[in-house]
């Protein structure tokens, strides 16, 4: 496996971008990095208890902190700081992007929810 040569948050851009010591580089979206979590809240506790989160469209990320020698904690600005997001799991999400975008947005779709946040 590839070693993590940088992390770099991009506040006004909802980004965050990842470099591999393989060269490869992915620029992830807050909004993906969020409903994506690998946190029990977002990922259940077995197969099957994933939870679809909508209305996430302008959450940004407020902190990258890291954890060990092998992962961040990502505190969005919706609050939600509980997936420890290891260097791998970043990799995963940013090889999968494409595909795992297109089953958020088809589940969205079947369960009525929205990227939009509620209206207040």
């Amino acid at each position: 496996m590839a070693d993590c040569t940088e992390i770099r948050l991009k506040r006004a851009e909802r980004r965050l971008d990842v470099a591999y010591d393989d060269g490869l580089s992915f620029s992830l979206p807050a909004e993906y990095l969020r409903v994506e979590s690998p946190s029990a809240e977002v990922q259940g506790h077995g197969p099957g208890q994933k939870t679809t989160v909508g209305g996430r469209r302008q959450v940004g990320i407020m902190r990258v902190e890291p954890v060990g020698q092998y992962a961040v904690r990502l505190i969005f600005d919706d609050l939600h700081d509980s997936g420890i997001f290891s260097f791998a799991y970043l990799r995963t999400l940013g090889l999968e992007h494409a595909t795992r975008w297109a089953a958020y947005e088809a589940d969205l779709a079947a369960k009525g929810l929205s990227r939009d946040p509620p209206p207040r």
